[in-house]
């Protein structure tokens, strides 16, 4: 029997590590899409073309008003009516594929609360903006499971248009209770160590006693192991072998080289993952004895 390796942090990624996020992704873009080349009349070319320029432009895949910027949306919309009125019936069908198929990856709740009950601190460091992540937490009931999610803050909304004016429920709703966030700074990504390098030292935790666990090799295993850290890469989590993600690359706010580096699998390229979780999240049990985090936070 292998000696398990102790450690005292559990740091995680959140997309397609602790939850599904191409799976409903896919399916909700998909909806949204078809619904606009229906409503709108204009080719699929044209509209992924700009969608993808906005989402450069804003730095994400998630872009709550994409349509609102969206100009090869305008003509077909009547005098006297929105942009989002006229094409709520593609919002809608975004929407309800997005929640139904928003769930947590096998073994991940069990998991995270076996560690949390040793003690161990268990942080979220992700790519994605505030709104979508917070909205995942509270759908997958992990408010207080995570202690705490590192992410950007929100994207900001075009001038004129408040988030009032497509979320209809109270902000209560999109309040956490107990994980806490933390900001990082705009334009830091994996794998930039420095948000993984603070994570450490908030809570005064050495590398060596540091699990970090992503799907992505180029972005969490590459960061890990840039800092020092016990690299676990979420093989369960790849996506990019799958013939529907050429929609997310020809969408993504991603660069050209970054999309063709994730596809390299030549040796070398990528870096070797220390250790891999193939199946199940609840795999980290068997290679890591959890023990207490003594935080410096008050």
């Amino acid at each position: 029997m292998l000696e398990l390796i102790p450690a005292r942090l559990l740091v995680v990624d959140l997309d397609d590590t602790i939850w599904h996020w191409f799976d409903p992704w896919h399916a909700s873009f998909s909806a949204l899409l078809d619904g606009l080349v229906k409503q709108s009349g204009q080719p699929e070319e044209d509209l992924v073309a700009e969608i993808r320029t906005i989402h450069q432009r804003r730095g994400t895949s998630e872009y709550s008003w994409l349509i609102d910027e969206m100009k090869t949306l305008e003509s077909a919309v009547p005098s006297g009516c929105s942009i989002r009125e006229f094409y709520d019936p593609a919002i809608h069908a975004q929407n309800a594929a997005r929640l139904n198929g928003t769930r947590l990856r096998l073994g991940v709740r069990e998991t995270l609360e076996d560690i949390k009950a040793r003690g161990t601190t268990v942080v979220a460091y992700t790519e994605s903006l505030e709104f979508w992540t917070r909205w995942r937490i509270i759908t997958n009931k992990l408010d207080g499971v995570l202690d705490e999610y590192y992410s950007s803050p929100d994207h900001d909304a075009p001038i004129g248009l408040e988030p009032s004016a497509i979320r209809h429920v109270s902000g209560d709703a999109y309040a956490l209770t107990h994980t806490q966030h933390r900001h990082v700074a705009a334009g830091i990504l994996k794998p930039a160590p420095a948000v993984l390098e603070q994570i450490m030292a908030d809570h005064a935790v050495s590398p060596e006693e540091t699990v970090y666990v992503g799907d992505t090799l180029m972005k969490d295993v590459e960061m890990a192991q840039r800092v020092g850290a016990l690299d676990v890469w979420a093989e369960y989590g790849v996506n990019h072998r799958d013939p529907r993600y050429e929609l997310l690359q020809r969408v993504s706010h991603w660069t050209d080289e970054m999309v063709q580096k994730e596809q390299d699998e030549r040796p070398g390229v990528q870096p070797e993952p220390r250790y891999t979780l193939r199946e199940s999240f609840a795999e980290l049990l068997g290679i890591f004895d959890f023990g207490p985090t003594e935080s410096r936070r008050t």
